[in-house]
């Protein structure tokens, strides 16, 4: 039986769509494909998330790479991304009710150590039981450890999880650890693949 329902953030929570946050300043198409392969896409962006690097250290070693007229650009794409915080459609509402009729709820997610400056400004995160974020915990999904610390940590029985990412690769990890999950497509596809595996939702909720 399913009692704890965990989420990825990015893509599952709020969108995170660098496509998006360019289109916030007046950039050429030039620019704007030479700050996503060396913000977005860069070898600096993966270290955030392990923790390994904060934002301030790795735009010391991506801004030496762009143009002096981009650096400041770069720190807002870095630093600022954030704000506004854009809301996956119909999330907040799903996860409120699933905190109502009695479920866990919690976070599993990649993300910087900067998660904390946002963090209550994305919808539905005040019904959150806990979370486990990579950079804090120096693990990374895919890998197992992630997933058992999560574990672990709230006392959480693996066959009693369902775990919600945009990666099928991440929630193959959520297999391995011995979760059941679904990569996410939205509200609406989530909320059927939820009730076909037995959890309680409203009567004609979603509609």
């Amino acid at each position: 039986m399913i009692r704890n329902i965990i989420f990825d953030m990015g893509q599952v929570l709020i969108y995170f769509r660098p496509e998006s946050f360019m289109s916030r300043y007046f950039l050429s198409e030039e620019e704007k494909k030479l700050l996503e392969r060396e913000v977005f896409h860069s070898r600096e962006w993966p270290l955030l998330d392990w923790g390994v690097l904060t934002e301030e250290q790795a735009l010391e070693r991506i801004c030496p790479r762009l143009p002096q007229a981009l650096h400041p650009v770069a720190r807002r794409l870095v630093e600022m991304w954030d704000r506004p915080i854009e809301p996956v459609e119909g999330m907040a509402e799903l996860i409120k009710e699933l905190k109502e009729v009695g479920y866990g709820i919690y976070l599993l997610s990649n993300a910087s150590l900067r998660h904390p400056d946002y963090w209550k400004r994305v919808p539905g995160s005040e019904y959150f039981d806990g979370l486990v974020v990579s950079a804090f915990e120096k693990k990374i999904k895919p890998n197992p450890d992630i997933y058992e610390c999560l574990l672990e940590r709230f006392g959480l029985a693996a066959e009693e999880c369902f775990f919600i990412d945009d990666q099928p690769v991440n929630v193959a990890g959520a297999f391995v650890s011995g979760m059941d999950g679904v990569v996410f497509r939205g509200a609406t596809d989530l909320r059927i693949e939820l009730q076909k595996r037995g959890v309680c939702l409203r009567e004609g909720s979603g509609e």
